[in-house]
């Protein structure tokens, strides 16, 4: 098995999200790769098209920060943060003009330079709550 690109996360994060780069959707993910976010699996660029519309016509301002990304064998995991402004209705919601901040995990299956399976999870809740202004509550259980 060959090595697989170590900046494609990085690059997946900085083009499509922070440069909104929709093209660059087809470039870096399969034909047919599969995501799974949540309980919904999402086929392909064509699949994924709607998902990127809709959070880019929902938030200006938006900036992606890898965090961290940690690659071996086929697979890299990418731990993310983002900032943004809620600026239009793409969620369903009127526009508040929220900053939100929200972080997430991505973890890719690459082959041949491209995702062909991916693993998302991030702070869905968190956001909502910061765009409804009720603010954030606790999602990690702590040792103490």
């Amino acid at each position: 098995m060959a090595p697989i690109d170590q900046d494609l996360g990085r690059r997946w994060f900085e083009l499509i999200w922070n440069q909104g780069r929709r093209e660059a959707i087809a470039e870096l993910l399969a034909p047919d790769a599969v995501i799974h976010d949540g309980g919904v699996d999402t086929m392909g660029p064509d699949g994924f098209y709607p998902f990127f519309d809709r959070i880019r016509s929902t938030f200006s301002e938006m900036h992606v920060e890898v965090e961290d990304c940690i690659t071996e064998g086929d697979r890299s995991c990418v731990r993310w943060s983002c900032t943004g402004r809620h600026t239009g209705s793409g969620l369903g919601m009127d526009p508040t003009g929220v900053n939100i901040h929200i972080t997430g995990i991505a973890i890719l299956r690459v082959k041949d330079g491209k995702v062909i399976e991916a693993w998302q999870n991030w702070d869905m809740l968190g956001m909502l709550e910061q765009i409804k202004g009720i603010g954030k509550s606790a999602t990690y259980i702590g040792a103490r």
